[in-house]
C-alpha cells in the first residue's frame, strides 16, 4: 500500500541537498540543507540558487513543481506504467501528489537525485531478457492483452522521460538504456535511430556508445552513469521552466542559457552543431528535454547528443525554432550562430562538415 508523503528528504549519495514539502494551500517548497549550502552547489542555478531560505515552485508548467525535480518523472510511457499500476491497487490518480510521485521513484531515476522515502518499484534486468521486455510491452501497447508485469516493467524503465517504451538495463557490467517501437513508430525505428547515432558521429557530434541488441532494438550507454556514480543531470526543459510539450524555446535561448551556466564556449559550438544536423537530419522532435546539461568535478557542461531521430515535429516545425523559424532557411541557422557571438568561420566549417557528412540521411538541400 503507498504511503501518502508530506516531506521529502533530497539527497545526492549520502549528503542530503535538502527538503521538498508540500503546503496547506498545496505549493511545493525547497530548502536546501545547512551542510549542502556549505560543501554543495545549485542544483538548479537559475531557479534554486544555493542560499537559505524557502523556495516556492512555479505554478507552471510543471504542476506546481520545480523543474529540476519534475526531470526526474516519467513521461507518457512512464506514466501510463505507473498510472495503470495504482489504479489496479485502487489508488485514486487525483489524490497523489507531486511528492507521492517522486517518492515512488525513490532512487530509481536519471540523473543523480534521489527522494525519500524511497517507495520506488525496483526490477534488474540484463541484456538477455530484452525478449521478454519487448513481448510485454507489445501487450501493454497494444490494448487487446494484458500483462501481468507491469510493475516488473516499471521497475525496469518507469523512470526516464519520453513517450517511447524502454529499459534501462546492465550489459557487461554497464548500464544503458533500451527502446522499444511505440504504436505510432515504424518497426524498424530502432536500426534508424542507430543509423542517425552513426551518422551523427561522422559529423563530429559528441554522442554516448549505441549499439543495436538483437539487431532490432535501440540501445544507448547511460552519460549519468560512471561505474556506480550518478551524476546529476538537468534538462534545458527543467532549467529554464520551458514546457516541453508544446514550442517554448529557440536555439538562440538554448545557447544564451547554455553559455550563462558552462561559460564554456566549446558547449556553444556543440550545440551549434546539433542544432544544424538536427535541421538537416528532419529531426523536428527538438524539445527542451531533448537538451541536457551535467555537473561535472570542473562544473557545468552539455551533455552528450540524444534522441537523435527523424520526426515530425509540432505541425511540421521544429519544436525549439531556429531563431524564431520552425522551418528555418540556411541564415536563420547562421543567425543562431552570430546572436550567440560565434565566428563566422567556424559557423561555416561546422556547417559544411555537418552537410557533407550527413548527406546519407539529409532531407534538406542548400
Amino acid at each position: 500500500m503507498l504511503d501518502l508523503i508530506h516531506l521529502i528528504d533530497v539527497r545526492i549519495g549520502p549528503m542530503l541537498v535538502g527538503q521538498i514539502a508540500q503546503t496547506p494551500q498545496r505549493k511545493i517548497v525547497f530548502e536546501y540543507s545547512p551542510d549542502f549550502l556549505k560543501a554543495g552547489y545549485s542544483i538548479s542555478p537559475f531557479y534554486l540558487p544555493l542560499k537559505p531560505g524557502l523556495f516556492a515552485a512555479p505554478d507552471e508548467p510543471f504542476a506546481g513543481n520545480f523543474g529540476v525535480f519534475n526531470d526526474s518523472l516519467p513521461d507518457g510511457w512512464g506514466n501510463l506504467l505507473l498510472d495503470r499500476f495504482l489504479m489496479s491497487q485502487g489508488i485514486s490518480l487525483s489524490s497523489l501528489s507531486v511528492l507521492d510521485r517522486l517518492s515512488l521513484i525513490g532512487s530509481n531515476g536519471m540523473g543523480a537525485l534521489q527522494y525519500f522515502p524511497d517507495q520506488k518499484i525496483q526490477s534488474d534486468f540484463d541484456a538477455s531478457e530484452l525478449a521478454f521486455l519487448a513481448r510485454e510491452v507489445r501487450k501493454v501497447i497494444s490494448e487487446t492483452e494484458y500483462s501481468e508485469h507491469i510493475e516488473m516493467l516499471i521497475g525496469a524503465g518507469g523512470s526516464p522521460g519520453g513517450a517511447r517504451p524502454k529499459a534501462l538495463i546492465k550489459d557487461n557490467d554497464e548500464s544503458w538504456m533500451v527502446k522499444f517501437p511505440s504504436s505510432l513508430d515504424p518497426p524498424n525505428i530502432g536500426s534508424i535511430e542507430f543509423e542517425y547515432s552513426r551518422i551523427a558521429r561522422k559529423c563530429g557530434i559528441e554522442m554516448p556508445e549505441t549499439q543495436l541488441f538483437e539487431n532490432k532494438y535501440f540501445g544507448v550507454k547511460r552519460f549519468d552513469r560512471e561505474g556506480d556514480t550518478r551524476i546529476h543531470m538537468h534538462t534545458a526543459s527543467g532549467l529554464l521552466n520551458a514546457s516541453h510539450r508544446y514550442p517554448s524555446l529557440d536555439y538562440t535561448d538554448l545557447m544564451q542559457a547554455s553559455f550563462a551556466l558552462t561559460k564554456n564556449i566549446t558547449d556553444s559550438y556543440k550545440l551549434f552543431r546539433q542544432m544544424v544536423f538536427n535541421v538537416l537530419t528532419g529531426i523536428k522532435d527538438d524539445h527542451a528535454k531533448n537538451f541536457s546539461f551535467l555537473y561535472l568535478e570542473n562544473g557545468w557542461r552539455v551533455a552528450p547528443a540524444y534522441d537523435l531521430a527523424p520526426s515530425g515535429g509540432f505541425n511540421g516545425n521544429h519544436t525549439t525554432t531556429v531563431a524564431g523559424q520552425g522551418q528555418p532557411s540556411k541564415s536563420d541557422i547562421f543567425e543562431v550562430g552570430t546572436q550567440a557571438g560565434l565566428k563566422q568561420s567556424h559557423l561555416l566549417q561546422i556547417f559544411d562538415e555537418v552537410y557533407e557528412n550527413c548527406s546519407a540521411i539529409r532531407q534538406r538541400q542548400w
